[in-house]
């Protein structure tokens, strides 16, 4: 197969699989969360999570030399500073003090709706009535999954992971609007490095940087860097190239029950009637909003050709 040549069946196999990929290990992150609180703060915790993965981002970094442009660095560390020392920072912290891992990912799949109306005048990308649809469908159905949580905890600590919603909303925005060229590899590096002196010079200067003795904590951090950080982020930036900001923001939508089943595997979490039909009714707003569109078509194949021909 040549360089111009993508086999047809490859434009609907590698964005299901990226997507689906990306719903379990963006659902990981929750689940890391509440397991590292567990032994020491949101604010720790992300600092040793980000130590590791912007160590390993130099090491990478510095044996591929990449020759990325000042506007791409530029964009790269507002990203850093927006998806993930705004958005994870304030989200880890909402979860450090009680809110429900299941709750705070209902509050971050509320990012299709928000992304969906900014995404027609900001970023030029149409949103379908069929996709309006899919929109609503789907924040009915996360209001189902987690209808039992609302009831828990203080009215202004929801401001935390709402905070975080509009950090990430806005760095995917950014992205879009912008469209950084330099390869996702290099991408992904440069935020954890930038996010890692981020939230090091953070814990650091609110005395919030230990060194914990429990194992535990440790399995946490590096749990979180390989699946969360390499795994979700990664692949969010691949579904951002491949299917623009509202097909890959209404994916949000299905990891609030990811989470509760997760959480169920993990920590014995308990799954309500009320939580099935919830996520029955997010993957019927997922299949609404991804619905093949035509004129979808041809800047995913662009993409797909880009990858396999990185010089072109």
């Amino acid at each position: 197969m040549t360089v111009t040549e993508v086999a047809p069946h490859r434009t609907t196999v590698i964005p299901l699989l990226a997507g689906a990929g990306f719903v379990v290990f963006w659902s990981s992150g929750f689940i890391g969360a509440r397991w590292g609180t567990t032994y020491s703060s949101a604010v720790d915790l992300l600092a040793w999570r980000f130590l590791l993965a912007g160590t390993v981002a130099a090491l990478i970094l510095a044996m591929r030399r990449p020759r990325i442009s000042r506007a791409d660095v530029i964009t790269h560390s507002a990203m850093a500073f927006l998806t993930q020392f705004v958005y994870l920072g304030l989200i880890f912290t909402g979860i450090d003090h009680g809110i429900p891992a299941g709750l705070t990912a209902l509050i971050g799949s509320l990012q299709p709706i928000l992304i969906a109306t900014v995404a027609g005048p900001l970023l030029g990308e149409r949103v379908s009535p069929l996709q309006w649809t899919g929109l609503l469908v789907g924040l009915a159905g996360v209001g189902l999954v987690v209808a039992d949580y609302l009831g828990h905890g203080s009215p202004l600590l929801f401001l935390l992971p709402f905070g975080g919603l509009l950090g990430l909303a806005a760095g995917t925005c950014l992205e879009r609007k912008r469209k950084p060229q330099a390869h996702l590899l290099d991408a992904l590096c440069l935020q954890s490095l930038v996010s890692g002196v981020l939230f090091l010079a953070f814990a650091a200067a609110t005395r919030q940087l230990t060194v914990p003795h429990e194992l535990g904590f440790y399995g946490a951090a590096i749990w979180l860097v390989v699946l969360s950080t390499t795994g979700g982020w990664g692949l969010y930036l691949v579904n951002l190239r491949l299917s623009g900001a509202t097909r890959v923001s209404s994916l949000l939508y299905l990891v609030p029950p990811t989470t509760m089943v997760l959480a169920y595997l993990m920590f014995h979490e308990t799954i309500g009637r009320l939580a099935v039909l919830g996520i029955v009714v997010c993957a019927v707003a997922v299949l609404l909003i991804r619905w093949p569109n035509p004129q979808q078509s041809d800047p995913e194949m662009a993409t797909l050709r880009s990858w396999r021909n990185p010089g072109g």
